[in-house]
């Protein structure tokens, strides 16, 4: 089970959003690098990423400051946000990220994830955002008629290396994870599922070891993390005596 502490860029800059909302952006560093290294020494293991503005416009926006974390820390990094080419993929993971997140892609067009699977085994992951209950793309901007569940069966067998669902109505928000949907989906489908969006507390990390959160890849935190509701000691000391 891994706790994955997330960086969002925006406009270079580390920063949360509430409800995916771009105008209702925290700034918490100015370094999304710094904060990287920061992670790293609090003894994460690994880094979530994702350029919000890259998202929307359809493209890397942010990725000189992508190259600036994967300079500044020695963990493995998964990176979402305007990846929509295998020319992209590629030239991503040859700066050295251990994992690209396909969003939007996997909606439009299902064959590109799976020949990418192909190509870069064990280096694609699907990301699922949802907004009460259908997925939703293009940073979150549109709704899709598409279930979560009815979307990630399409990738069974293909070789996917984890699926991050996020429910869009608790993030930023500190609510708690949505536990009932996201053991669903992980209960649905063989990919591992990694959880994201409003984990609130040390509560939400006793509840990723219960038996049937078991099933689970793990989680991502963001805001619990940068305003201290979230102790990352106490909550990396849980996860290992688990």
């Amino acid at each position: 089970m891994i706790l994955f502490p997330a960086i969002d860029l925006k406009d270079g800059k580390c920063v949360r959003l509430k409800l995916g909302d771009m105008n209702q952006a925290t700034i918490y560093n100015e370094s999304p690098a710094a904060q990287a290294l920061a992670f790293e020494q609090q003894g994460f293991n690994w880094l979530h990423v994702v350029d919000l503005n890259g998202a929307f416009e359809g493209q890397s926006v942010n990725g000189a400051a992508v190259e600036a974390i994967l300079k500044s820390t020695k963990n493995p990094v998964q990176l979402g946000g305007g990846i929509r080419t295998l020319a992209h993929i590629e030239s991503w993971l040859d700066k050295g990220l251990a994992r690209v997140i396909l969003g939007t892609i996997a909606v439009r067009d299902p064959a590109l994830v799976k020949q990418a699977c192909k190509k870069f085994p064990g280096k694609i992951a699907v990301g699922i955002d949802a907004k009460g209950g259908k997925v939703a793309v293009e940073g979150w901007a549109e709704a899709s008629t598409l279930g979560v569940i009815e979307l990630a069966e399409k990738f069974e067998g293909a070789g996917v290396a984890a699926v991050i669902y996020t429910d869009i109505d608790r993030d930023g928000i500190l609510t708690g994870i949505n536990w009932e949907s996201s053991l669903a989906l992980a209960n649905a489908i063989s990919i591992p599922v990694i959880a994201s969006g409003g984990l609130a507390s040390i509560e939400d990390v006793k509840r990723m070891m219960q038996p049937d959160a078991r099933k689970l890849a793990g989680a991502i935190t963001g805001r619990a993390l940068y305003d201290g509701r979230l102790d990352a000691a106490e909550a990396l000391q849980m996860l290992r005596a688990a």
